[in-house]
């Protein structure tokens, strides 16, 4: 595993399943929004529900590090309805490519490949700034992941 990959570094080169069976570039010719999550991790089932709140209106991609039928029972429980991509247990390239240690761990993409910014577990200012929050959510400030 790699060290974890800051603003300014190109999106690696890969392709991963999608819930459907579907590959799917990491590169994409738009930002975009890479949510790294485990279905066990507390603050992962903190996190993307609030992330769903910004979907559709900011294109999201979660990452799953667990098996296609896990990942679509917390889909279904959590009601997330943006694309999930599979990085497979056994090896997690995606996971690895990108440095990734803890999860959540969130990277913004922009439209030439490049990572804008990067955001490990959950951070308050942070989901504010990604229009996440609504006046009277009372959620920490901060939770590492």
């Amino acid at each position: 595993m790699g060290k974890l990959l800051e603003p300014g570094a190109s999106v690696p080169d890969l392709s991963l399943d999608d819930l459907s069976g579907g590959q799917v570039s990491l590169h994409t010719s738009e930002p975009v929004l890479l949510v790294f999550f485990k279905i066990s991790c507390p603050v992962c089932q903190l996190t993307l529900p609030y992330l769903e709140r910004v979907h559709p209106g900011r294109k999201i991609r979660g990452v799953s590090q667990n098996s296609a039928e896990d990942t679509r029972e917390f889909a279904a429980e959590f009601e997330i309805s943006f694309p999930i991509l599979l990085d497979p247990e056994e090896r997690f390239p995606a996971s690895n490519a990108f440095g990734i240690t803890h999860v959540p761990t969130l990277f913004l993409l922009d439209a030439a490949g490049r990572i804008e910014k990067v955001i490990e577990g959950w951070n308050r200012q942070e989901m504010d700034a990604l229009g996440a929050l609504r006046p009277g959510d009372n959620v920490p400030a901060w939770k590492a992941g």
